[in-house]
């Protein structure tokens, strides 16, 4: 389920099959992107979802934790779609959010559509992290800030393979940085190729894709545009 550890400054992190990255020295598991009650955000102004969003994202999160078992948690922003979802969650993802909290550290970063997050939600609220000299953030620094861990972007890749193109959401990782993709159902992805990342990867970066089961880590020079 867990791809191999990569080191991004003096910090060892391997990228999982969820999205999430597991950063097995501070036995710390790093999420990014839950945008949790996105579907009832939508519905509120008429766009019609299926309001199952928070509870896939949840369950997600849950396997991973489950898989990792970390003494702390970091939530990269964006965790809530806006400032009104702490109020649409219902009972019972409030009750697999705080199973997930249950005996363990929990930070979230706080994000452009969660710039504050409440006491009821649990855990610690933090504008950023430095962890062995990487920072943690939400949104990308530019180049010069490194080495970092953040989310925002929500990247994803397309390529080739065995004939027909495919799409996935993935890591952007390279020895300095790593972005990270959206662990939301409903937060959709950005290209890589996109104009928004070339500033971010000075030396050029690998895509850590999410496939059926496995990563498939690419050469950004395989990479297609959408």
């Amino acid at each position: 389920m867990a791809a191999e550890a990569f080191m991004l400054g003096r910090l060892a992190v391997v990228p999982d099959l969820s999205g999430a990255l597991y950063l097995p020295d501070e036995r710390t598991l790093v999420v990014a992107d839950l945008h949790l009650e996105k579907g009832s955000a939508y519905a509120a102004r008429g766009v019609l979802l299926p309001p199952y969003d928070s509870a896939a994202t949840l369950r997600l999160l849950g396997a991973a934790i489950l898989r990792y078992q970390p003494a702390r948690v970091i939530a990269l922003g964006d965790s809530f779609h806006d400032r009104g979802a702490e109020a649409r969650i219902d009972e019972s993802c409030l009750a697999t959010l705080r199973a997930c909290q249950a005996c363990r550290d929990w930070l979230w970063i706080s994000g452009n559509h969660d710039p504050s997050i409440s006491a009821a939600m649990g855990g610690t609220v933090l504008d950023e992290l430095d962890l062995r000299g990487v920072r943690l953030r939400h949104e990308p620094s530019p180049a010069g800030a490194l080495p970092e861990i953040a989310g925002h972007l929500h990247p994803a890749a397309k390529v080739r393979m065995r004939g027909r193109a495919l799409r996935r959401r993935c890591f952007a990782l390279s020895p300095s940085r790593c972005v990270m993709p959206a662990m939301g159902a409903y937060a959709g992805g950005l290209n890589v190729r996109d104009p928004a990342f070339r500033p971010l990867f000075g030396l050029g970066f690998s895509a850590h894709l999410l496939g059926d089961g496995r990563l498939f880590r690419i050469d950004q020079r395989l990479l297609l545009p959408d």
